[in-house]
């Protein structure tokens, strides 16, 4: 594929974090030439994405059978980036097992053949998580569909202006004196979201990426504490970190998991923890798709500075002042 023959692309999961960004950067290699399709179960919530042009925004429920062998036919591309970090084992089992399953075998049906999947560092259906199992039997899946032209990228914990995860430290650090955190010394290689949207755009572009299996990690590694210290000291709020012993930590996730919502700490989270969320060096990175890699600390003063610009945040830093 070349910018002469722009894709014609699905996108599972377009309308979210990482599937903007997707977006995003397809238009910007193909000049607006590529037809992106991005279903979603709520029009709403693709806002983001519906003005972009080549994007089409349809109404559809991809766990449906029916509507998801309706998505496929005329395109020559499927990006699946749905995923949940919270849920039940049956939640898992259904976004991350299932639904790669249904969609390897809708793709077979419809003559569909190429697929890039986006899974995470550290999948493996024997991990300690039902987050990391899952990921490991949904790439399981895949790889049986032979006739697949599959390419698996298996990001680690993905950071961005509107990410659920150094934002979320940043706001909490506004509010509280101190951060009693769970799973301080957990390691990390945080990589920016449009690197992936970039890994995602290179391996759209060059069928050597074909059958291989890409770790997408920033160039740092980092334990949680450094992380949320950064995320404080730039957002302009930092707050003494008070790291939680196991036993301490299992309570404060089973509290959390209690409270109304999606929980900001789970105990399945602190299982993943276990696992370094850092690249092995085996597999290939983004270097090798032509991409440099931007670390944390060179990205987050553009979005989680005082004054930059993350709505969220700022409501919550006058919040904090009052």
């Amino acid at each position: 594929m070349n910018t002469t023959n722009p894709p014609s692309i699905l996108i599972l999961g377009g309308s979210g974090f990482v599937g903007r960004a997707v977006c995003e950067q397809l238009l910007r290699e193909y000049g607006g030439g590529a037809r992106l399709t991005v279903p979603t179960r709520r029009l709403p919530h693709a806002q983001a994405v519906q003005s972009l042009p080549g994007v089409t925004v349809v109404q559809a429920d991809v766990h449906r059978d029916s509507d998801l062998q309706g998505l496929l036919p005329g395109h020559d591309v499927v990006i699946n980036l749905v995923a949940i970090l919270q849920g039940s084992e049956s939640a898992f089992e259904q976004v991350h097992v299932a639904l790669p399953r249904r969609l390897a075998a809708a793709c077979q049906a419809a003559g569909v053949r190429r697929l890039i999947h986006i899974s995470a560092i550290g999948a493996d259906a024997a991990a300690p998580s039902r987050y990391l199992r899952s990921k490991g039997r949904g790439e399981q899946a895949l790889r049986e569909i032979t006739s697949l032209e599959l390419t698996l990228l298996r990001p680690s914990v993905i950071f961005g202006r509107e990410d659920s995860f150094l934002n979320l430290f940043a706001r909490l650090q506004a509010l509280a004196p101190l951060m009693p955190l769970a799973g301080a010394s957990a390691r990390f290689q945080p990589v920016w979201v449009e690197d992936v949207a970039r890994a995602v755009v290179a391996c759209v572009r060059d069928r050597s990426s074909i059958g291989q299996t890409y770790e997408l990690a920033g160039p740092t590694v980092a334990t949680l504490a450094e992380l949320v210290r950064l995320a404080g000291q730039v957002s302009g709020h930092p707050r003494p970190i008070l790291p939680l012993p196991g036993p301490l930590a299992w309570l404060q996730a089973v509290a959390m998991e209690l409270l109304p919502g999606v929980p900001l700490m789970s105990r399945d989270n602190l299982a993943s923890m276990r696992v370094p969320n850092v690249a092995g060096g085996v597999l290939p990175g983004l270097e090798t798709l032509g991409i440099t890699p931007q670390s944390a600390a060179a990205v987050l003063p553009g979005y989680l500075a005082p004054g930059t610009g993350c709505a969220r945040l700022e409501r919550w830093r006058a919040r904090a002042r009052r």
